[in-house]
């Protein structure tokens, strides 16, 4: 098989545990780390999906790897070859599909109840219908033209969003613990007082492995959906 195309935008969000889960099922990948200067392939051609990791920036910056990342976002699911992102991975297919991307009404920053909001969900959970995901973002994207909303929170209505073989997601299921107090390092620079939709690192590291284990459930069988869609 092809392997997968994975593109970082930060050093600190690397993909975690969707690369486990492609190693446990002998799926390669390929890293692009755009935070190195590592350009967007012009082409898809030679991957057999593309995966786009969160990041810190927005999608509404003036950066000079977005444009060539929103056209191959579009070449490639216009022939459906399979895309996936998380956070702000979701955030790049969302605008590339003619979606949105603003302010959400608060920041999220640490666990949070996820629930399915369509049928479509089960295509995706099978009969997992509420888990708890981690969040970090301050915007979100709006479900782009010919999509499905199938997961939100109580803080942020569109959670994911699928369209035939591809998956938006605003939250991130690929969270290791070790990627959970890397990021907390840098929690003060949120400038984000504690609130409903807002942890300290304390409450964060609360049951963590617990956690971690039942979102990995939700993570197994929403990889193993994008997965099956995958070209040989």
């Amino acid at each position: 098989m092809k392997p997968v195309a994975i593109f970082r935008h930060n050093s600190g969000e690397g993909p975690g545990y969707f690369a486990t889960f492609l190693d446990a099922h002998s799926i390669p990948w390929t890293l692009f780390a755009v935070d190195a200067g590592v350009p967007p392939p012009p082409t898809f051609d030679g991957f057999s999906g593309l995966c786009f990791m969160g990041g810190p920036m927005s999608v509404n910056d003036d950066l000079p790897w977005l444009a060539p990342t929103f056209a191959l976002i579009r070449a490639a699911v216009a022939v459906d070859v399979p895309v996936i992102g998380h956070c702000l991975g979701g955030q790049l297919i969302a605008k590339a599909l003619g979606g949105t991307v603003g302010r959400n009404p608060v920041k999220e920053l640490g666990w949070g109840e996820v629930t399915s909001t369509d049928p479509m969900a089960q295509d995706w959970l099978g009969d997992i219908e509420r888990f708890e995901a981690f969040h970090w973002h301050g915007e979100t994207f709006s479900v782009p033209p010919g999509a499905t909303r199938i997961l939100k929170s109580a803080h942020c209505d569109n959670q994911a969003f699928a369209i035939g073989p591809h998956l938006g997601m605003q939250c991130h299921v690929e969270m290791t613990a070790a990627m959970i107090r890397l990021w907390c390092r840098v929690w003060d620079k949120e400038n984000a007082a504690p609130s409903p939709s807002v942890q300290t690192p304390e409450q964060m590291f609360e049951r963590i492995d617990t956690r971690i284990a039942a979102m990995r459930a939700a993570a197994d069988r929403i990889y193993t959906r994008w997965i099956a869609g995958l070209r040989p």
